[in-house]
């Protein structure tokens, strides 16, 4: 069973993390989604990242906040493909998670994504275009929804544009 694991590393990331489950129960991805932290439960980090390998993740997408080093731990767990999603909160709103997540060093990749909801949704569809490699369904369906967005674009303009 190929799957996204949704890794937070605390509850109360999970109303902005919840957004990436949506967009995955849109497109029918199956996924996992856990609270485990890289600096308060390091060990139940190691033995969740291993196992959900071998169950079958495709992809990790991790969520932090302040010192943000969950993308990275998982990162040094595994071969798959990490994506890092920055928190707001903290002393610097994000900005501290966000430079922790993207400065990994060489030979540990995290892709970054934008911090917070928007973060969120990329990480999910990030995960996707990964995944729809060799899912021509799942890529059928990212090619229909960019079609949907693009449309959406021309739509709202012809509400309010005014043109010489």
């Amino acid at each position: 069973m190929k799957f996204v694991s949704i890794v937070m590393g605390s509850k109360s990331d999970y109303e902005v993390m919840n957004e990436c489950a949506k967009i995955f129960d849109k497109f029918g991805v199956l996924y996992e989604m856990v609270v485990s932290s890289a600096h308060r439960s390091p060990q139940r980090t190691h033995d969740y990242i291993k196992g959900a390998e071998k169950k079958g993740a495709q992809v990790f997408i991790a969520a932090a906040g302040m010192a943000a080093h969950l993308a990275g731990v998982v990162a040094s767990l595994t071969i798959r493909p990490v994506i890092g999603v920055p928190m707001k909160g903290g002393v610097m709103d994000g900005m501290d998670a966000m430079l922790s997540t993207v400065q990994m060093p060489s030979g540990m990749p995290v892709a970054t994504v934008a911090v917070g909801k928007a973060g969120a949704i990329n990480s999910a569809y990030l995960a996707m275009q990964i995944l729809a490699l060799d899912d021509d369904d799942l890529k059928v369906k990212l090619e229909e929804d960019k079609i949907l967005k693009a449309k959406k674009v021309e739509y709202d303009s012809s509400e309010i544009e005014v043109k010489l």
